[in-house]
């Protein structure tokens, strides 16, 4: 069995030193041992890393993704929460892409003002609109 020293991981994952040894002090990973001061681990460390990496983009916290984990350590993913964030994140892209054709449109609007815009105006009526339903 190849062991990684912690300088080997946080050069292969892109994890910082002190991460890694924050995920460690609160149980998302754990080390095989010591050599003098130097944090070891088994090479699927990377992989679990990776893991924690991705949670994290999708918006996971810590906590969360520690939950991912099963007893053996082995990834017990639950399906229903990774669904459900995913219609979040679906959700979270439709309103980015309406707003980001927003700002184009008010950064080209050819009209001598924005407020005599026809387009400008159902902009603002929809954003009014969708940060009322927002807001229940």
């Amino acid at each position: 069995m190849k062991i990684l020293d912690i300088g080997e991981v946080a050069q292969q994952s892109g994890v910082s030193p002190s991460t890694l040894r924050y995920y460690e002090e609160i149980g998302l990973i754990a080390s095989v041992g010591r050599n003098g001061l130097r944090r070891q681990f088994k090479t699927d460390i990377l992989l679990r890393l990776s893991l924690i990496a991705l949670g994290k983009s999708a918006g996971f916290s810590l906590v969360k993704i520690a939950s991912m984990f099963g007893k053996d350590g082995l990834p017990d993913l639950p399906r229903g929460s990774l669904h459900a964030r995913a219609d979040e994140l679906e959700r979270q892209i439709r309103n980015l892409t309406v707003l980001k054709n927003a700002l184009r449109h008010v950064a080209d609007c050819p009209a001598p003002s924005h407020l005599e815009c026809p387009t400008f105006q159902r902009l603002l009526a929809t954003a009014s609109h969708r940060k009322k339903s927002q807001a229940k």
